[in-house]
């Protein structure tokens, strides 16, 4: 079976680049995928892709080494498994509440004995290998998102869900939680705080912590913070800070 290149990334005690895909196009997937990112996101929560993009989107990711990912709208199974069938690596759940929910999303993403997916993986075996089956088991990534009061609470029983991978953190409704403004790259100093403690309890666990970022100066602080992934940047702010860029330099050159 392909081996997951996040988890190979993570084996080396560093730290992963993840990409984000809020438009639901495969040629903007695929260029997105070509600049370097060792992982790379279609959302099915926020962005405006829908699971009948989510294939064709893969299928561009693939074309380079870029590790394909999806961020599904819900904890729910038939969804997470029809992702990973698509041919997913990893699998990102948001909204992750208590070690119970969390346990559900690894076993959607595992097979038995040890979870609950269904066998059916029609595009994955393609993309994966021949022995996909039997090795998918160890080389799918799923990650819990911890964005709220409630899973902030059941933080460590979270952590310790066997099977888990990683929390990732989902800064604005993790603001939410903390009685704070949403924004990217949050400096609040009770936001930040919230974050290491995040990311120390999954280290005691045994797990990988995901800071996601808005721009590379926050990420870079949360590489030296300990983060062992940092998402940074989509390829919607890459378009509107693109064309912002040009249009300000136009106005002040042609002055």
């Amino acid at each position: 079976m392909r081996k997951n290149k996040i988890k190979e990334i993570w084996a080396a005690g560093k730290c992963a680049t993840l990409g984000w895909l809020s438009v639901p196009n495969t040629f903007t997937a695929e260029v997105m995928a070509r600049q370097g990112f060792d992982a790379l996101c279609v959302d099915l929560q926020h962005g405006l892709s829908e699971m009948k993009d989510v294939a064709p989107m893969l299928q561009a990711i693939s074309q380079t080494d870029t590790v394909p990912v999806v961020r599904v709208a819900w904890n729910e199974p038939a969804a997470i498994m029809k992702a990973l069938d698509l041919g997913a690596y990893c699998i990102i759940v948001p909204l992750v509440n208590n070690a119970e929910e969390a346990a559900r999303a690894v076993a959607a993403c595992r097979y038995p004995p040890v979870g609950m997916r269904s066998s059916g993986p029609v595009r994955a075996v393609h993309y994966g290998g021949a022995d996909y089956v039997a090795k998918a088991n160890d080389e799918i990534v799923v990650m819990a998102m911890i964005e709220t009061r409630e899973g902030l609470e059941n933080l460590e029983a979270i952590c310790a869900t066997p099977g888990l991978d990683a929390v990732y953190i989902g800064p604005a409704d993790l603001s939410f939680a903390l009685g704070l403004t949403p924004r990217g790259d949050n400096p609040d100093p009770l936001h930040i705080a919230t974050c290491d403690k995040i990311r120390e309890t999954a280290h005691k666990a045994g797990i990988k912590c995901v800071m996601h970022c808005a721009a590379a100066p926050f990420a870079a602080g949360a590489v030296k913070r300990g983060f062992d992934m940092v998402m940074l940047t989509a390829d919607l702010s890459c378009m509107i800070a693109g064309a912002r860029q040009q249009l300000e330099e136009l106005k002040a050159k042609s002055a």
